[in-house]
C-alpha cells in the first residue's frame, strides 16, 4: 500500500511559524520560508522525482535540514524537526492570562513587508486565520519612519486596495485597514488627515525623540490624542527591555495622558513583543484607575509573532484589566463602531 504523503510546504511553513513564535534567529526562519517558496514553484510530480533521485538539495534555497524535512514529509512522516518544535510549543506563559487570551477576537497592530515586516499580506492573514482570529488590522508604518520603509500616502492607498481585494477572498475573516502612524514632534500625525479618516484602525506611536524631557513628550501625546484621529496609543514608553537594544522608558506625565485618553475613548496598547512588554505594570494599573480602554496587540512583524499575544494577556490579567475594557475582545462590528466615532 502506498504511503500517503503530507504537504511539505505546509510543514515547512509551520516550522517557520513556530521558530518565529519562539523568537529564534531570523536566518533560521527565512531558511524554511525560502524552502517552502522553492517547493511551491515546482511542477506536479517533480518534487517526488527529485526526492527519489536524491537531488532536492540541489534546488536553490534548499539546505540539508530543509531537504530532510521535505523528504520525511513526502514519506508521510511528521518531520523530526517539526515534531521537536511542537513538543515545546503552546506552553502557557501565565495561566492567569489564558482566559483573557481565549476572549481575544483579533489583533490591531501588525506589519507586513510593505514596511518593515518580513512577510507579505497574504501570509500574515493566513497565520491570523490559523490562530482563530476573527480579524486582523494591518498597520504598517507611516512615511516619517524611513528606517522602517514607512508608507507614503500613495503607497498606503495602493495597500488599501490590496487589503480590500484579499479581504473579499478570506471572508468571513475580516482584514482591517490601518496604520501605525508616527506622532510628529509637534504632536500631529504623520499622514494626511483625509487618508486617516478612511482607515478602520489608527495606532499612533512615538518612534523618535524618546529621550526628550517629560513636558515635551507629554505635549506630543496630548496633542495627538486631541487630533481626534487616533484609536490606540502604541507602546507608550518606547522602552526596550531585552535583546541587543536596551532603551529606558520615555518620561511623560502618565496621569495626564491616560486621563485624556480615557476622555477621548482612545485605547492604551498592551504591547506583547517580548523586548517591549510596554507599558510596565505600574503604568497599566494607573491606566486602569484612569478608566482607559486597552488593546492587547502583538505588534507582529512576521506570522509567528502573531502568537505573542499571551505575553500581553498575562500582564493585563495580572493587573486586573477587565475583559470588556479590552477592545479586541469585541465583535468586529462593535470595534468598528468605536473607531468610527473618530472618522
Amino acid at each position: 500500500m502506498a504511503v500517503q504523503s503530507r504537504d511539505p510546504v505546509a510543514d515547512l511553513r509551520q516550522i517557520a511559524f513556530l521558530l518565529e513564535r519562539a523568537g529564534e534567529a531570523t536566518y533560521r526562519v527565512r531558511a524554511f520560508r525560502r524552502a517552502a517558496a522553492t517547493v511551491t514553484g515546482l511542477g506536479d510530480g517533480e518534487l517526488a522525482e527529485r526526492v527519489a533521485a536524491g537531488t532536492v538539495g540541489k534546488l536553490p534555497g534548499i539546505g540539508t535540514v530543509t531537504e530532510r524535512c521535505i523528504t520525511e514529509s513526502l514519506r508521510g512522516e511528521e518531520p523530526v524537526y517539526l515534531r521537536r518544535l511542537l513538543a515545546t510549543a503552546g506552553r502557557s506563559v501565565d495561566a492567569d492570562g489564558d482566559a483573557l487570551r481565549e476572549r481575544l477576537r483579533g489583533d490591531l497592530h501588525s506589519h507586513t513587508d510593505a514596511s518593515d515586516g518580513g512577510s507579505p499580506l497574504a501570509e500574515m492573514a493566513a497565520a491570523a486565520i490559523d490562530l482563530g482570529h476573527e480579524y486582523l488590522a494591518v498597520t504598517d508604518h507611516s512615511p516619517r519612519l524611513t528606517v522602517a520603509n514607512g508608507l507614503s500616502a500613495e503607497r498606503l492607498r495602493a495597500q488599501l486596495g490590496q487589503i480590500r481585494t484579499l479581504g473579499a477572498e478570506v471572508a468571513p475573516f475580516r482584514l482591517l485597514t490601518g496604520i501605525e502612524v508616527d506622532i510628529n514632534p509637534d504632536g500631529t500625525l504623520d499622514q494626511q488627515p483625509d487618508l486617516l479618516a478612511q482607515l478602520d484602525v489608527v495606532v499612533a506611536s512615538i518612534h523618535s525623540g524618546l529621550r526628550g524631557d517629560a513636558d515635551t513628550i507629554t505635549s506630543r501625546m496630548l496633542t495627538a490624542i486631541g487630533t481626534g484621529r487616533m484609536d490606540v496609543l502604541g507602546h507608550c514608553t518606547g522602552r526596550m527591555v531585552t535583546g541587543r537594544r536596551h532603551r529606558p522608558e520615555s518620561a511623560f506625565d502618565a496621569a495626564r495622558v491616560f486621563a485624556a485618553a480615557a476622555e477621548a475613548g482612545v485605547a492604551i496598547e498592551v504591547n506583547c513583543r517580548p523586548e517591549r512588554l510596554d507599558p510596565p505594570k505600574r503604568l497599566l494599573r494607573l491606566a486602569i484607575e484612569a478608566g482607559c480602554l486597552f488593546s492587547i496587540d502583538s505588534d507582529a512583524h512576521a506570522p509567528g509573532q502573531l502568537d505573542w499575544l499571551p505575553y500581553g494577556c498575562a500582564r493585563a490579567a495580572a493587573c486586573g484589566i477587565e475583559e470588556d475594557r479590552v477592545v479586541n475582545t469585541w465583535p468586529v462590528d462593535r470595534l468598528l463602531a468605536w473607531t468610527g466615532t473618530r472618522r
